[in-house]
This record gives C-alpha cells, sequence and structure tokens, in this order.
C-alpha cells in the first residue's frame, strides 16, 4: 500500500502520479554465512506517472547521491524522457538501506510535477505473478495470465486491464494507453485469483505497464512482454553439438537449450540444427543478427554477465548491470542474470526480465557457510548443505523479482568439483542420483518455469552416467506438468516437523485455474558416515492438509503423478482444502483438479516424452570415442 499527498502550495502541474508499486526486500533466515548480511531492508520502488514529467529530486536529493550514499542500489531515471500528456513513465529504483524500505516517507519533486509526498507501506493487495503465454513457432504471445494477491480483510473485484504500450521499441520509456479489456474477477478476503486475457492481435515484444482497475485502487506492474516456455538447459554444451551422437543424449535428457550462440556445424547447418533444435541463451550481439522474426523463437534469454555478485572476486554494482542491459531494452530480447548470492542479491532486484540462480548443495563451491548449518542434531559437515535451502533460495529470489518469472541453475554431474578447498572428505564429486533429484524437486515446488543443469559437457556426463535416468525422469515429468507451471504461481508453503522438532516434510503448492500441484519434498535425510553422501530413509507415512484457493476447493480427483504415470492416493476434502495421505519418501507429487480428465492429458504427455527418449537411442560407445578425440 502506498499513500500519496500532493502539496497545495506548489502550482499544479499537467502531470500526476497515477500508481505506485512497492516489492518490500526480504532475507531468507535458514541461511548461515561467513560475514554477517546488513540488516538493513529496503525496497523496490516503481512509480507510474501520467503527463509530460522528468524525475527530479528524491526527498532533495539526486539519484546519483542516493547511489553514492549507498541509499538505492540502482535505479532506472537516466533514462526517462519526458512524454505527451496523455503518455505514461514509469520510473523505478531499488533501494539499498532501511530509509527506503517500507513504513518510511518520501518526497518527489519532478519537473512537470506538484511536489508529492509518498508514504511506503508493505502492499495488502498485489501483482505475484505476469505470465504471457504464445505458440511455439510465434514469439508474440496472445495470452496473459495474471495471479493477484488479496491479503486484505475485504473483498476485491477487478473490472478491466488496460496495456500501457510504446509506439515503437525505441521509445520503451513512453507508454500510450490501449483500450481497457473487461474482465471480473472476485477475490475473496485473504485468498487469490486469476485474471486472464486472450487478444486477437498478439502483444508486441516490448516493455508495457499492466494497469488492473479494481473496486479499491488501481494494481500496477510494469515489465517485458515475453512469450513464456518451460525450457531445459544446460552449461558447456557447445563442444560436441556438431556431433549426434552427444546430441541424442541431450534430446533424451528432454535439453532443448543451452548456453550456446555460434556454434560451427550446428547452428550453421540448417538440418542437423533442424533435427535437434536447441534454444539460444547468451550475449546475441550484433542485435540485428540475433532480434530478427526468425531467430526469436530460437533464443531463450539475453545472459552474458556470468554472476555480478561475484565478479571474479569484484562484485559488478547493480547500476553497471543496469547499464550493460540497456542496449537490449530497445530490442525484443529478453535479458537474464545470474544471482549467486542471496546476502546480497536483493539489491539486484528487478535488473532483468528473467532472473535465475545458481547455487549447488554437495561438492561445490558456494557463497553460504556449510559448516554453520546445524541441522544434523550438531553433526557440521563441509561437504554438503541442506538440500532444502535450494527451495528456500528460489522463493526469496520469485518474491524479490516478483511478477517476472524465476528460473534457476539445478546441480547436474560436473567433473571439475575436486581439489582440496573443504571437500577432500567427500570421494564422488558430483551429486547422487538421490542428492540431483532432491535439488531439482526443490527448485520446481517453487514454480520455476525454466531448469538449467550444470553441466551438461561430454566429460562430465560420461564421468557420471548414473545421473542421466534421474535427469531423464525429471525432463519427463516437468513436460508432463509444465502447462500448469507456466500458467500457475506458487501458492503456499509450509515446513513440516515431527513432535520432537525434527524436520519431516516441506508441502508446498503451485496453483492454476485447472489445478493445484502439490508437493511433498522429504527433509528426513541425513549425512552418511562411509561416503559423506545424503542418504534418505526408507518410505513412511505421509499426511498434510493443503490449503487451495477458493476455486479449487472440494476437487473432484487429486492423484500422484511421478515419470511411470498416474497413481491413485488417499484423500480427503477439508474445509479449505485437501488432505493427502500417502506413504512415501524423497518426494512425490500430487495433482488436486474439478476436472477429471486432466489426469489423461498428463498421461497422453507422458507418452509422448517416452516416444521421444526412445527415438533417440544413447550410444555409449560414439560417446567414448568423441571424448577420446582431440578437438576439431
Amino acid at each position: 500500500m502506498v499513500l500519496i499527498t500532493t502539496s497545495t502550495i506548489a502550482p499544479l502541474r499537467s502531470a500526476e502520479i497515477c500508481g505506485v508499486t512497492v516489492t518490500p526486500h526480504i532475507t531468507c533466515e535458514t541461511m548461515r554465512y561467513r560475514r554477517p548480511r546488513d540488516p538493513d531492508l529496503g525496497a523496490k520502488v516503481q512509480i507510474f506517472v501520467k503527463g509530460a514529467a522528468l524525475p527530479g529530486l528524491f526527498d532533495s536529493k539526486r539519484p546519483e547521491t542516493l547511489l553514492q550514499s549507498g541509499d538505492w542500489a540502482w535505479h532506472d531515471l537516466n533514462t526517462a524522457i519526458s512524454g505527451p500528456e496523455d503518455s505514461l513513465s514509469v520510473w523505478t529504483w531499488n533501494g539499498k538501506s532501511s530509509r527506503w524500505g517500507t513504513g518510511n516517507a518520501f518526497d518527489i519533486e519532478a519537473e512537470g510535477l506538484s511536489k508529492t509526498r509518498v508514504s511506503i507501506l508493505a502492499p495488502q493487495q498485489w501483482i505475484s505473478a505476469i505470465t504471457f503465454l504464445g505458440s511455439d513457432t510465434d514469439p508474440h504471445p496472445q495470452k496473459m495470465i495474471c495471479h493477484v494477491v488479496n491479503d486484505s480483510d475485504t473483498p476485491l473485484k477487478i473490472s478491466s486491464v488496460r496495456f500501457w504500450l510504446p509506439r515503437s521499441g525505441a521509445t520503451w520509456q513512453t507508454l500510450f494507453a490501449a483500450a481497457p479489456l473487461p474482465v471480473d474477477v472476485q477475490i475473496p478476503s485473504y485468498d487469490r485469483g486469476i485474471v486472464t486475457v486472450t487478444v486477437q492481435t498478439p502483444w508486441p515484444l516490448t516493455y508495457a505497464a499492466i494497469e488492473l482497475m479494481t473496486d479499491s485502487k488501481p494494481l500496477w506492474e510494469h515489465l517485458r512482454i515475453k512469450t513464456e516456455h518451460f525450457d531445459i538447459s544446460g552449461g558447456w554444451t557447445g563442444d560436441h553439438l556438431k556431433d549426434e551422437p552427444y546430441l541424442k543424449l541431450l534430446s533424451r535428457l528432454h535439453v532443448n537449450c543451452g548456453q550456446i550462440q555460434n556454434v560451427d556445424g550446428y547452428t550453421d547447418n540448417p538440418e542437423l540444427y533442424s533435427r535437434y533444435p536447441m534454444k539460444l541463451f547468451n550475449r546475441m550481439q550484433p542485435l540485428e543478427k540475433w532480434d530478427t522474426d526468425e531467430w526469436l523463437p530460437r533464443i531463450h534469454a539475453v545472459e552474458f554477465l556470468g554472476e555480478p555478485q561475484f565478479g571474479g572476486g569484484r562484485p559488478v554494482p547493480p547500476q553497471k548491470v543496469f547499464e550493460e542491459f540497456l542496449p537490449y531494452r530497445a530490442s525484443r530480447l529478453a535479458t537474464s542474470v545470474t544471482h549467486s548470492e542471496e546476502r546480497v542479491w536483493r539489491y539486484y532486484a528487478g535488473l532483468s526480465d528473467f532472473p535465475h540462480y545458481d547455487a549447488y548443495r554437495v561438492v561445490a563451491p558456494a557463497a553460504d557457510s556449510w559448516r554453520a548449518y546445524d541441522r544434523w542434531d550438531g553433526k557440521q559437515i563441509s561437504w554438503g548443505a541442506p538440500l532444502e535451502t535450494i527451495g528456500d533460495m528460489c522463493r526469496s529470489l520469485r518474491e524479490l523479482n516478483r511478477p517476472m518469472p524465476v528460473a534457476c541453475w539445478s546441480q547436474g554431474p560436473h567433473h571439475g568439483w575436486g581439489g582440496g578447498f573443504r571437500l577432500n572428505s567427500r570421494q564422488r564429486r558430483s551429486p547422487t542420483p538421490d542428492e540431483l533429484r532432491a535439488q531439482a524437486m526443490h527448485a520446481l515446488s517453487t514454480r520455476i518455469t525454466s531448469l538449467y543443469w550444470f553441466n551438461l559437457s561430454l566429460k562430465s556426463l560420461l564421468l557420471f552416467p548414473d545421473t542421466w535416468e534421474p535427469m531423464t525422469r525429471i525432463g519427463r515429468e516437468i513436460l508432463m506438468l509444465a502447462p500448469f507451471y507456466l500458467a500457475g504461481d506458487a501458492h503456499k508453503f509450509e515446513r513440516i516437523r515431527t513432535a520432537d522438532g525434527r524436520l519431516d516434510w516441506d508441502c508446498s503448492s503451485i496453483v492454476c485455474e485447472e489445478c493445484a500441484i502439490l508437493f511433498a519434498n522429504d527433509l528426513a535425510y541425513a549425512p552418511g558416515a562411509e561416503d559423506n553422501t545424503f542418504h534418505f530413509g526408507d518410505p513412511r507415512e505421509f499426511s498434510h492438509v493443503y490449503p487451495l484457493p477458493h476455486w479449487l476447493r472440494e476437487p473432484l480427483d487429486v492423484f500422484r503423478i511421478d515419470a511411470d504415470g498416474v497413481h491413485e492416493v488417499q484423500w480427503t476434502v477439508q474445509e479449505n482444502g485437501v488432505r493427502v495421505r500417502h506413504t512415501c519418501s524423497r518426494d512425490a507429487v500430487f495433482i488436486a483438479t474439478r476436472r477429471p480428465a486432466l489426469r489423461v492429458e498428463i498421461e497422453a504427455r507422458r507418452q509422448a516424452a517416452i516416444q521421444h527418449e526412445e527415438r533417440h537411442v544413447i550410444d555409449a560407445d560414439k560417446l567414448k570415442q568423441l571424448a577420446d578425440e582431440k578437438p576439431r
């Protein structure tokens, strides 16, 4: 919630502030670090200004001064231009100090605006996720799914959606109103709702402001329009993409994307590329080559900054990251940045169109202090960290960057995690199949919309062939549920303990119009004394009540899914949700729906995934021959 007051002393101007969106900073209290984090919590703030105006002073200080003082982490105010009286501008900054967090107020002085006092309060009603959907071949979307949270004690009615769009990509800073699209969405108090809009003429791939008109006040968000797909990517794939045995292996793993751009013998070989297509995920320069109707459907995102929070030992300031991405603002390419340290990544919130993070929980370099976790009755280990912190970090990144979708790098096989830094006590230098799956499932349960394996180099895959099957199964399960990940939003999360206080289960849910995906992630695992890997116990009784939003209550069907099919479970309807009972360990995924035919559709997608796998038979001998050959 933001309170806005206009001074009666200053002369009236033509422009006005018509909305403010606040995303409060949060920290993940389960994480442990060698150095204490800065306790200050700021907020990301978007100011929506109608009319001809230019930003000036904020609490009598210029944006550059607030950057230098450490009050702000980054801003886009230097790119603002003054548009016509019927235009809209969006001014964004990301606060760093608590002075610019919730519970504070500040004055805005700007050319064209009366001096305005803005009070920042934590929102009670907000847009939590916006996803654009379209076809696989046309990058321009025709459907928008918008999730709205009503955390107030009064119902909320949404009556229309208005898009504010630039008249050309080159003037992304100046937006103009399209005709409002009528909707009729009723959201009870302390619940959520979904606004779905489908248009005949696809939206342009550009920055837009979304205005939801409600019976309370307008809800606003500013973001890039991009068609969302659930892509499965891999790191370090470029060396052998010209070789069909390697492409068959990646395809069997359901990998459709890589951190690649120009790969001789592959991207310039139309016949091979069309049989084994992989989306590109790189710098994508020069823009005039890649920002074309031909290449746009084949590009996952722009990513070239590495891990700016590390920066090779010298972190790249958030404002510098913003400036590096500026050339892409006028393009149709979505940007992505790798977040690597939860301790500070709130300062980078909002910088990219599709943020993702990179953190692993066994035998890998890490930003957090693994020996500082008191997780297993006081036993401290140096070779691993709690697997459930993957979910904690995903939820943190999601909330800091809402309503944009987020992705993550999940830990796969890697030949290079060796040496003697702190991992000598463990012989296996990559995750076991159980450790690999657990990390991916914790991430998926938070509603990521793409997953990247690190890494899928031929050398790494051959060194740990026991990871191929679990990655294949995870890919198959993603394809079974991909429409619901894309159309959904994270709903509830609860960390369950046993009666004597031990960690038991992480229970979370993703909801969309058709169903809820209900996750149970096993926390009753422990480090093995003999091999220093994490071990899960035997299946045990699981029972949990999953709260459901109002439109999914009293489901008509509840079932479990995995890569082997659709399975029956015990379930009963509760007042605000559904209780699921099952015997399981490691993880379980359930579906609750009011449309029983859904299980048939999920099974059909599973069969299609299996047929795809069967068409891509792995030839291990040829893969070994490729690995032995000298690079060409």
